[in-house]
């Protein structure tokens, strides 16, 4: 079966989602795929809630992703029985968590996102398919014309399209149609970064995570069976970790001095409110629950890589990271030290349902690090991290700028056995340059494929950034298409790009930091 569109975007996590709304609003037929049962990625499938910047309520994020946001809160004030207090807070935390100021069920997170697509989708403009995964690509020298797709029945549907908009999770575009890429850490001869290693190591990847979702019942038993792998990680020490994996004790990402926070405590610095994602008190009934997002660094996998290996392996890596969290929940109900001197914490309980999962274990690993493109401009270190420009005040500005982001270079420990790099940034520009590949002509970057090196991934990953990123991609193509010229040109031609910004800053895109906030550090 073969279908044509304008805009073929593939992958539906924040990136593809937000190509979808740009491209369609601006007129054109759009077909959005994912792999995956549902969309959202980071928000929904791997069950994160969002990292964001502290100025989020106000500056620094799209038109649409501040929408996105306050249909979330308006979904818990129109459905939930919440109690006056909650409601009438106008920057309502459905978790009260202290990481994020928007930690909500994935679930509510998806029907918002469908909510946005719906409109689109009625209109006929937009085709939304899951569960495809891409095979295969048809490319005619630097062209892409057609991707192909498996379907979960075996079946394969090919899409052919002007320009094509890479927005998976692992960049999963760049090796069918052979455009060049990276995957891992590049080295400081290549970047010239401060904190780069001596030499490239393709398999420094970040560590994954599956994420797991736990209620308590205090007065209940819910011990998981002994997982496969127990024996193992309940002794393992990695060399760059302050005691065992499945322990209390964990390196400080900042200073890699050892770190212990209390499971429960006062919802400022303890596990349990780290990433809650449904707070009790919020509820008038006393029957109600708090719900915990796992996605602390004892469920971290970084035995084995997921990129550049072959197909066994990274089955195997996947198994084992899901074995790990499951090792964890165990280690937790059974054997975790209490404050009380007694160990365990049998009452934990997996909630499958807010994660609508059979075993409370989000549906897919939490993806830090994909491929990435040899994009006509990389982004590295010295572009926006505090300590590598010496003598300025703010991060580069980009001339090309089609967004912004904030978040510190936060890279968790990697398969070649590197710790934690948690470093300060300024406020940063996202680059046109960094969506456009160096020789592909009609493909373009939507999310965590883009030229950033493996250093400016740790805060070019983040959910309002990738949503940026993705919203711009998705403008780009259907800006193209209007003007009839391949996205290389809007970088390369002031007037075009500077009709393109215009453009952008009229869907509520916002491209330059406010002057008090672009010299703050985070």
């Amino acid at each position: 079966m073969e279908e044509e569109c304008e805009v073929l975007i593939v992958g539906g996590g924040c990136g593809g989602v937000a190509a979808a709304l740009s491209s369609a609003r601006l007129g054109r037929k759009v077909v959005l795929t994912e792999s995956m049962r549902i969309l959202g990625g980071q928000l929904t499938s791997q069950a994160v809630p969002p990292d964001e910047h502290p100025w989020v309520e106000t500056t620094g994020v799209t038109q649409t992703y501040r929408e996105m946001r306050a249909r979330v809160r308006r979904h818990y004030r129109d459905t939930r029985d919440l109690t006056q207090k909650a409601r009438a807070e106008q920057a309502l935390n459905p978790g009260q968590a202290w990481v994020s100021n928007l930690s909500a069920e994935p679930q509510v997170f998806l029907h918002v996102l469908n909510e946005l697509l719906s409109l689109w989708q009625q209109q006929g403009q937009l085709q939304v398919r899951t569960q495809m995964t891409p095979i295969a690509a048809e490319v005619d020298g630097d062209i892409v014309r057609a991707v192909t797709f498996a379907g979960p029945d075996g079946d394969q549907w090919t899409v052919a399209a002007p320009i094509v908009l890479d927005a998976t999770e692992e960049g999963d575009l760049l090796p069918l149609t052979g455009c060049e890429h990276v995957i891992g850490a590049e080295s400081f001869d290549d970047t010239g970064e401060l904190h780069a290693p001596a030499h490239a190591d393709p398999l420094d990847q970040q560590a994954v995570t599956w994420c797991v979702a736990l209620e308590s019942h205090p007065a209940e038993e819910h011990v998981i069976e002994r997982p496969a792998g127990y024996d193992f990680w309940r002794t393992y020490r990695a060399p760059h970790w302050p005691g065992p994996q499945l322990g209390w004790v964990t390196p400080e990402p900042e200073t890699g001095r050892p770190l212990r926070r209390p499971l429960f405590g006062n919802g400022q610095d303890d596990l349990w409110s780290f990433r809650r994602i449904r707070y009790a008190g919020h509820y008038q009934s006393s029957d109600m629950t708090d719900v915990t997002l796992v996605n602390w660094p004892q469920v971290d996998y970084w035995l084995a890589p997921l990129l550049g290996v072959d197909a066994e392996q990274r089955v195997q890596a996947r198994q084992a990271a899901r074995d790990l969290s499951l090792c964890f929940v165990h280690w937790l109900q059974t054997e975790a030290p209490r404050p009380d001197g007694g160990a365990g914490y049998p009452w934990l309980r997996l909630c499958p349902g807010i994660l609508s999962t059979p075993d409370g274990l989000a549906e897919a690993p939490y993806i830090r690090e994909s491929r990435r493109i040899r994009s006509q401009f990389r982004v590295v270190e010295q572009h926006i991290g505090v300590a590598a420009r010496p003598g300025a005040d703010r991060a580069e500005d980009f001339s090309d700028t089609i967004g912004v982001g904030s978040y510190r270079i936060d890279l968790h420990p990697s398969a070649s056995g590197r710790g934690y790099l948690d470093i300060a940034t300024y406020p940063f520009q996202i680059p046109l340059g960094a969506l456009l590949p160096c020789r592909t002509a009609n493909l373009v970057a939507a999310g965590k494929p883009l030229g950033a090196s493996h250093i400016t991934n740790g805060c070019y990953r983040l959910h309002p950034v990738e949503w940026n990123v993705g919203e711009s991609a998705g403008a780009l193509a259907a800006f193209c298409l209007d003007r009839g010229v391949p996205p290389q040109a809007v970088r390369e031609r002031p007037r075009l790009l500077t009709e393109f910004q215009v453009e952008l800053d009229s869907l509520g895109i916002q491209l330059h930091w406010p002057s008090d906030i672009q010299t703050m550090r985070r």
